[in-house]
């Protein structure tokens, strides 16, 4: 047998054997990047920056101060920040159970209840707010029964901004929670409950600790996206100004007549959006 010493290689002090060689697995590329590669990623980059780019040139700066706290502006700002907030809330309340449920519990059907809950990610907003007009409008399946026995109606009124946002925004929460609970040991539940804890308990001292990245990642999500939301809210919840009207809806209506005002209400769910991102930067933006 040829020794390392004859043959050049450097020998492994380890295993006395010739040292092998570590081959690099990065993603740089030899050679540099073909341009039939650079070119189109480069128009996809432009495709998605410079409409931004052309939001923050076009702005108002000057009288950005006196737009964003005139009273029709900020009665949208109030709606939205408070809606998107209850939205998250009722998200959270019923969403993290849900996703407990989807990823802890085995039941025929599950595939086909984690399909519908994830529709509303693919479903026109508008189609969502039609759905909730034919579930809890006042003729709706659920909505005749809340308008006959208890006097309750839901649509064009704030409580359904609230749920026309929850109803959009909950699939993500759900997404995130359920993610976090399977990669979560289901070992520290199943010794909880060896030493005497009930299910509940379990879930509520150990399994929420545990998820509350989670969780919190898919607040941000939920709330992010109900602040955005527009099609179901102007559908299911009208837009009437000071009670139905958010953000995206004051930027629709200000298009038409102040378009200044449209920018900067446009301004506000770009800054918001990026906070958003560099919240979750630790888990979307690092590479391992």
């Amino acid at each position: 047998m040829t020794s390392p010493h004859k043959t050049g290689a450097a020998a492994d002090p380890r295993t006395g054997g010739p040292r092998r060689r570590r081959v690099r697995t990065g993603t740089g590329l030899r050679g540099g990047v073909p341009l039939p590669l650079l070119i189109p990623a480069l128009i996809g980059l432009a495709f998605l920056v410079l409409p931004l780019l052309a939001l923050l040139i076009r702005a108002p700066w000057p009288s950005m101060p006196e737009l964003l706290t005139s009273t029709e502006v900020w009665q949208a700002l109030r709606l939205s920040l408070i809606c998107a907030t209850a939205a998250t809330v009722v998200s959270m309340v019923i969403g993290v159970p849900l996703a407990w449920l989807l990823a802890r519990v085995e039941f025929p059907g599950r595939g086909l209840v984690r399909a519908l809950v994830t529709l509303p990610l693919v479903l026109p907003p508008v189609v969502g707010g039609v759905a909730l007009l034919m579930a809890l409008g006042r003729n709706g399946v659920v909505g005749q029964w809340l308008d006959s026995w208890f006097g309750i109606t839901l649509p064009f009124t704030t409580t359904g901004v609230i749920l026309a946002e929850a109803f959009v925004a909950m699939p993500f929460l759900v997404i995130s929670v359920e993610g976090t609970l399977r990669a979560a040991d289901p070992r520290y539940e199943e010794a909880a409950t060896t030493l005497g804890a009930s299910r509940f308990t379990a879930f509520r001292r150990v399994t929420l600790p545990l998820i509350a990245p989670g969780i919190a990642a898919g607040a941000v999500l939920a709330w992010a996206r109900a602040l955005g939301e527009f099609g179901a809210t102007i559908t299911f919840a009208g837009n009437f100004p000071g009670r139905t009207q958010t953000m995206p809806l004051a930027v629709y209506l200000a298009l038409q007549s102040d378009p200044e005002a449209a920018i900067a209400l446009s301004l506000v769910l770009l800054a918001v959006s990026i906070a958003v991102l560099a919240g979750l930067r630790d888990r979307w933006m690092t590479t391992s």
